[in-house]
């Protein structure tokens, strides 16, 4: 189920894209809105805590040692301000697709396979699935942001012009980059012995990314009844999740 999550919601994105050209935009921001808010606080609520455990228990040989403790919580905001930086350069690349911030009009075409979008956003849904192999609750943040994206990522394709056999292999790819994630995460010993670093890495790229949908999501950066509504909707479900 961890795998299939969150492939299968780039695929529904990318049919509901093709099928149902939602044209409402309103719906979408809403939807990537709460979409933001879920995954920042299944981050916050069940990520973060474990990442700051799991450092604790590396120093397992200085419990009582406050200096110790310290240092390991400083290393571990060192790698998620490095997880932030990353999604920054990441996203120079992809220009800020991850969080669904790409337009297209009619009469912008692209002629060949955008490859640096293509493979930014690839890393960053790599990595995305790397926690989801010890914390299984993260498939459902991680498919329900990757949903509204996939939804807009196809819309702007297809409206470029760009060849539909590439537009489906695209998001075919990008659907199985985290599931790959996971299964690299699980199955490789230099992952999970670095896994509480490589955590922390995501904990910041996910901080970044969830912060910005949010932020991003209203009109001129404005809040409104709505979108306040879907945030705190999700809060709520990432909460009893």
């Amino acid at each position: 189920m961890i795998y299939l999550l969150p492939f299968l919601s780039v695929i529904i994105g990318y049919l509901a894209a093709l099928l149902l050209k939602p044209s409402n935009k309103k719906s979408l921001k809403l939807l990537l809105a709460f979409s933001g808010s879920f995954l920042l606080s299944l981050t916050v609520m069940h990520l973060l805590p474990e990442v700051y455990e799991a450092s604790l228990h590396s120093h397992h040989g200085h419990e009582h040692d406050g200096h110790a403790h310290a240092h390991g919580n400083n290393i571990i905001g060192i790698y998620i301000m490095a997880g932030i930086v990353f999604q920054i350069i990441l996203e120079y690349f992809s220009k800020g697709a991850e969080h669904g911030h790409v337009h297209a009009h009619k009469d912008d075409h692209l002629h060949k396979m955008p490859w640096l979008l293509f493979i930014s956003l690839c890393i960053h849904a790599l990595l995305e699935g790397m926690p989801v192999s010890h914390h299984h609750d993260m498939a459902w943040g991680i498919a329900i942001h990757h949903f509204p994206i996939a939804i807009i990522l196809t819309a702007f394709f297809v409206n470029s012009g760009l060849n539909k056999v590439a537009v489906m292999l695209f998001m075919a790819a990008f659907a199985a980059m985290t599931p790959l994630g996971t299964l690299l995460s699980a199955e490789l010993h230099f992952v999970s012995h670095y896994y509480t670093e490589i955590s922390a890495i995501v904990v910041g790229i996910l901080f970044h990314i969830s912060s910005t949908i949010i932020f991003e999501s209203g009109e001129n950066h404005k809040f409104n009844m709505a979108k306040l509504l879907a945030i705190i909707l999700g809060v709520i479900f990432a909460y009893f999740i």
